[in-house]
């Protein structure tokens, strides 16, 4: 079991990379468990939709609130995430990968996807995530020397999901 990250400046840029990576995997038939994030850029607004395609057959679930214009608070949904959070823990048995979009917040305070990482890697599951910017200190507090980052290209992630192809 590995843990790699990416981490990538620029809006979005994280998002675009992991949901090239899955799709690469998928394509070559690995089983993923995990979600990619899709972000939709909304007409007359600074921000965008944040969209969770859930790896593995699953849904797509919006992840932000709309809070309106002057609105300054955090447009994360903690309640649309911890769904994304279940939709990914019931897809896991059988997963030869974990991709996460993101190792944020609320990870770092030890909710949102964090469980599913230790699990994962207990179970001898490669798991692969975004790390913005913000959070990098967190994530490595969380993963120490354990964790590895990875050659922000598509293909080199795809390469290091297919070193470790059946869970143990």
């Amino acid at each position: 079991m590995r843990l790699g990250y990416v981490s990538l400046a620029g809006r979005g840029a994280n998002d675009r990379l992991l949901a090239q990576a899955a799709a690469l995997a998928e394509a070559a038939g690995l089983r993923l468990a995990g979600c990619v994030q899709l972000n939709t850029d909304r007409m007359g607004f600074d921000d965008c939709d944040m969209d969770l395609r859930i790896l593995g057959g699953g849904p797509l679930v919006r992840i932000n609130q709309r809070l309106g214009a002057g609105s300054k608070g955090c447009k994360l949904d903690p309640g649309a995430l911890e769904m994304a959070v279940a939709q990914v823990a019931g897809r896991m048995d059988g997963a030869q990968a974990l991709i996460l979009n993101k190792f944020g917040k609320h990870e770092s305070l030890g909710r949102g996807f964090r469980p599913l990482i230790g699990e994962a890697l207990g179970a001898g599951i490669d798991v692969v995530l975004g790390v913005n910017r913000l959070n990098l200190a967190a994530f490595q507090d969380f993963a120490g020397d354990f964790a590895q980052e990875l050659a922000p290209q598509a293909d080199r992630i795809m390469a290091f999901l297919a070193q470790n192809p059946a869970p143990r």
